[in-house]
């Protein structure tokens, strides 16, 4: 412990130093100081002489073999300094050395009965092991590599193990399940042999089994009704039209296809109005569907007529102006019509039903042109609105897939199988460069055309169902009725992120896929909801402006006429179309 005594350095006057060393006494001795050590304290020549005591803190301390450094070292120091002794290095950590331990209790220890030795095993194979060592009375060694099969490879019961041939209990337990199928009377898969539950209390003298002859009658009966299914499910129904006007074309050889002139409105411009006003009153109330209407679309551009589908299986076209006639009801669906969609002219249209197939109908004539089907429920249908891709069209299905058909050829071209849940909406955005869908994964999708895998993905845990979307008429926005009685809109361009500004709320459409409409001059937004109310919304505060009573069942659908200010068209499931202003 000489080394480390801190030594008192004094300089001055010799008289000083003599006077000091005289005061110490025999029992205290000072170590004598190195002068290098010292040297840079020496005061100048030139400088008045002068006595401070100063305490050297880090003294050069040469370390030997020889040196006591202590029987303690710090456990957590990364780099030692000199070269300890083994007691040294395995010197208890803290006080001195327990005389009484025994060498049980020297031992490592990191849980209660002993040292477990750290090893990678996954829950699964832990669990499998640990339910066969409870259960047979053997496991695999952990210590051992599992892939080296013997009997050695395996602790507790081997004898065990070699007869069951080192089965785990989840390897086993089809043994079990034998047993009970065996008691119960038979595998319930196989529909012949399965006696029901009740097998083992049951004589097979008291079975009450049909004689020959009734079992021949049965089985007939069973032939037709399968047959009659298949052939009612495979064949499409009979097409036919019904023109309601007397006259289909004019004195100048126009149909009803041709934009009228005198209605006081530029039907051919693609102007929209300056400036749109809320809607008051009803005017007019198109009525000839028996059953609840699905759908309603206005002829592209002019919108001078009107297409209506219905859970009647009927397709109806109307007059938007003059005396507001039905003119033709196209039918040829046996079950109820979901969607419709015209053409970029409206020469033709296609129709969407629960009958499974997809039909092209001729506008003017009425005429089916072609069918198409792949065997499941079509939700909704789009043709391609670029001029150079009016042959093509796609539509989102029950199974979970966007499938796009060719007219020329009837054959389907393309497959979009992203989602994971029926297809409810094809929207096109971007020029129609690209288009976007919704599902009831709750998801929504941005897909290039012709490309099938979505190069955007949008889905949010508390997000809900959106199963109808409108596009803006400026093309920046996608307005999404969601499930949770919201109206939600999306960017249409790059991003396609939610604008957490513009939420429109205050009406009640859980479970109804009630479409969204904007006026031609983005000032107002309408939707109806399941109690059979038009809701008008300001574009820019998002206030619910207006709320009108328009049908006594759900109102499904509302259009705002793109030409003019204050006309909306609505269809409920009450069977009624009716125009507003």
């Amino acid at each position: 412990m000489a080394a480390s005594v801190s030594s008192l350095v004094s300089y001055g006057s010799d008289s000083d130093s003599e006077n000091e060393s005289e005061s110490v006494t025999g029992a205290e001795k000072v170590t004598p100081v190195d002068p290098d050590a010292t040297a840079h304290l020496k005061p100048l020549q030139s400088a008045p002489t002068m006595s401070v005591a100063v305490l050297n803190s880090a003294p050069e301390v040469a370390v030997k073999e020889s040196v006591e450094t202590g029987t303690h070292l710090d456990p957590s120091l990364k780099e030692v300094t000199y070269n300890p002794t083994f007691e040294t290095m395995f010197a208890p950590e803290f006080g001195p050395v327990n005389p009484f331990k025994s060498q049980q209790m020297a031992a490592p220890r990191n849980m209660l009965s002993g040292y477990a030795e750290p090893a990678h095993v996954n829950d699964f194979m832990f669990e499998q092991q640990r339910r066969t060592f409870s259960t047979y009375g053997y496991a695999l060694d952990p210590s051992v590599d599992t892939h080296q099969a013997s009997s050695n490879t395996y602790i507790g019961a081997v004898d065990e193990a070699e007869k069951n041939k080192g089965l785990t209990v989840f390897e086993t337990g089809h043994k079990k399940s034998e047993k009970r199928k065996k008691l119960k009377g038979g595998d319930a898969g196989e529909i012949d042999n399965f006696l029901g539950p009740w097998a083992k209390y049951v004589d097979e003298k008291d079975v009450a089994k049909p004689s020959e002859d009734e079992q021949k009658e049965l089985d007939e009966i069973t032939a037709k009704r399968q047959k009659k299914g298949r052939n009612e499910e495979d064949a499409p129904a009979d097409e036919k039209t019904i023109l309601h006007v007397k006259d289909m074309y004019d004195y100048q050889g126009r149909s009803y296809l041709h934009v009228p002139q005198d209605v006081g409105i530029n039907l051919r411009s693609a102007d929209a109005p300056d400036k749109c006003y809320l809607p008051k009153k009803q005017i007019h109330v198109w009525s000839g569907h028996t059953k609840g209407v699905s759908a309603i679309r206005l002829f592209p551009n002019s919108g001078h007529l009107l297409l209506s589908c219905s859970m009647d299986c009927k397709i109806k076209l109307w007059e938007v102006y003059g005396e507001r006639r039905c003119i033709r009801t196209f039918i040829g669906h046996s079950k109820a019509v979901r969607d419709i969609c015209f053409n970029n002219t409206g020469t033709q249209f296609l129709s969407a039903a629960y009958d499974r197939y997809l039909k092209l109908w001729d506008s003017e004539t009425g005429q089916c042109i072609s069918r198409f089907t792949n065997r499941k429920v079509p939700y909704c249908v789009k043709f391609n609105p670029d001029e150079d891709k009016q042959n093509l069209f796609v539509a989102g299905m029950s199974d979970k897939k966007i499938v796009q058909w060719d007219i020329r050829t009837g054959e389907v071209v393309q497959e979009y199988d992203r989602h994971l849940g029926a297809v409810n909406t094809i929207t096109f955005v971007d020029e129609n460069r690209r288009f976007v869908s919704t599902s009831d994964d709750k998801s929504l999708r941005v897909w290039e055309w012709d490309i099938p895998v979505d190069f955007k993905y949008i889905a949010e845990p508390s997000m809900h169902s959106m199963p109808a979307v409108t596009l803006s008429p400026n093309g920046k926005w996608l307005a999404c009725q969601s499930m949770d009685n919201q109206i939600l809109i999306f960017g249409a361009q790059n991003r396609f992120r939610l604008n957490k500004k513009k939420v429109f709320k205050g009406h009640m459409v859980a479970g109804y896929a009630c479409q969204v409409d904007f006026s031609p001059d983005m000032s107002y937004v309408v939707s109806g909801d399941a109690d059979g109310k038009l809701n008008i919304w300001d574009w820019k505060t998002t206030k619910l402006y207006h709320r009108i009573k328009a049908h006594d069942k759900v109102c499904i659908s509302a259009l705002w006429h793109p030409h003019e200010t204050s006309k909306v068209i609505t269809c409920g499931w009450d069977g009624q179309i009716k125009l507003w202003d």
